[in-house]
């Protein structure tokens, strides 16, 4: 997988979107737990709050006092975590919780029954939540003014809610696995019309099929409906080139033949020399015209052709026999079953037959043909035990344009050169100590 995958970038994202989206979770439920937790320490004072204030009585001095005093332990307890104030006119009654400590007040001014809530400090510098509020005393206790005040240790509210923390985090892990594991099997899932588009482009490379078809997802349709329109058009263009080859050939014919009675009437002339010479241009255009409308017909099937070497051998080497019964040469062939080329039948046959034969004609005692496959090509190799050709006859042979010599041997192998580079491969004489080496290189058909 590299970094242009289109599966990658879907990964990357899928994964970002679920950490960030359960980062968020996670602080969010956090923030709601430690409100939540907030609110319930609120309601508690306000019960606290309200317990402190039934008990308030006068003394027979006319003091305020705390008659009835709360039974929670903690406000009996120094730095307890549970704490009261109560502040009059000249008068401040405190929790022995809060032992020689006073709780700091705001400035407030509250009407009567109005609660505030602060975070005020505490004895030992802690953090307290306070709850205040601003009550006028009935007649009894002398309608005065007085401010309660009910405060608790808000440590214990950030402990709670790191313990909250504490127990989501596994199962926001476990979220974030499941989730990320939802996101790669929902990325390959949806990426697999595109693989079924790709599999299907490569049966019509090798020939399989026509046409990608239109049974995919309505998102993927589109795209290969284009294939397929591209594929017409394409099949449509190769067959006007095809016609406009046919044409070029056929409107080349006439010129050609009235060049060459041209030639006739030159030679009856008595001018042998510029008649032979006509002769011999005209010949060059018409195997020009001829080879490359052959080199147009044979790549226009070979990349949608698939055969296989093995059969192709077999035969050729049958009817090389056949044709010379005289013939006692002995023939090994090892070529592997199922190795098959990018060339249509007839095409190889042209070519094996043209090699085989000129290795049959100079063998003379045994014809081996072999193959291997490397690096998605076939390479087939040609030996006889002929006299072979000399490296000088070898390189006049190999240009383009060496077609024949004194035995006609380079008459056929030019033409195999030529089909051979049609198809994408090469042709390559090899001398040996006895005898000549051909190999042919073709490439693979597409599976």
């Amino acid at each position: 997988m590299n970094t242009g995958s289109l599966r990658l970038r879907l990964f990357i994202a899928s994964a970002l979107s679920v950490s960030i989206a359960l980062i968020l979770a996670f602080w969010g439920l956090g923030q709601l737990f430690a409100s939540h937790v907030e609110r319930r320490a609120i309601d508690e004072l306000s019960v606290q709050l309200d317990q402190i204030l039934v008990g308030i009585e006068r003394d027979a001095a006319g003091q305020i006092i705390m008659g009835a005093v709360p039974a929670d332990a903690r406000f009996t307890t120094p730095f307890g975590g549970l704490y009261w104030q109560i502040e009059t006119e000249g008068q401040q009654l405190r929790s022995r919780s809060l032992w020689d400590f006073a709780l700091d007040l705001p400035p407030d001014h509250l009407k009567d029954g109005a609660v505030h809530v602060h975070y005020l400090p505490g004895p030992g510098s802690d953090l307290l939540l306070v709850m205040e509020r601003s009550v006028q005393l009935p007649s009894r206790l002398g309608g005065i003014p007085m401010r309660a005040a009910v405060g608790m240790d808000a440590a214990n509210l950030e402990e709670s809610t790191e313990q909250f923390r504490d127990d989501l985090l596994p199962y926001t892990l476990v979220l974030a696995l499941f989730f990320v594991g939802a996101g790669v099997a929902q990325v390959f899932l949806g990426l697999r019309p595109l693989a079924s588009v790709g599999r299907r482009i490569e049966r019509i490379r090798a020939g399989d099929a026509s046409r990608v078809g239109e049974d995919f997802p309505s998102e993927i349709r589109p795209l290969a409906s284009e294939v397929d329109a591209l594929l017409a058009q394409r099949e449509s263009d190769i067959e006007q080139a095809r016609h406009r080859a046919g044409d070029l050939a056929h409107g080349l014919k006439t010129p050609l033949q009235a060049l060459l009675g041209e030639a006739g009437r030159i030679r009856e002339a008595g001018l042998a020399d510029s008649a032979e010479a006509i002769e011999s241009t005209a010949d060059t255009m018409r195997r020009h015209v001829d080879r490359e409308l052959n080199r147009a017909r044979i790549a226009s099937r070979a990349a949608a052709s698939k055969t296989d070497l093995a059969e192709a051998v077999s035969r050729v080497a049958m009817v090389v026999q056949k044709a010379n019964p005289t013939n006692t040469l002995s023939w090994k062939l090892d070529v592997p079953q199922g190795l098959a080329v990018a060339a249509d039948m007839e095409t190889l046959l042209e070519i094996l037959g043209a090699i085989t034969e000129n290795a049959a004609r100079h063998a003379t005692q045994t014809v081996q043909i072999y193959a291997r496959e490397k690096s998605q090509h076939a390479i087939l190799s040609v030996l006889d035990d002929g006299p072979g050709i000399e490296p000088a006859k070898i390189e006049a042979l190999m240009r383009r344009g060496g077609r024949e010599d004194e035995s006609g041997t380079g008459l056929g192998l030019a033409i195999a050169r030529e089909l051979t580079e049609t198809l994408g491969g090469a042709v390559q004489l090899i001398p040996r100590n006895r005898g000549l080496m051909v190999q042919i290189t073709l490439p693979l058909a597409t599976n």
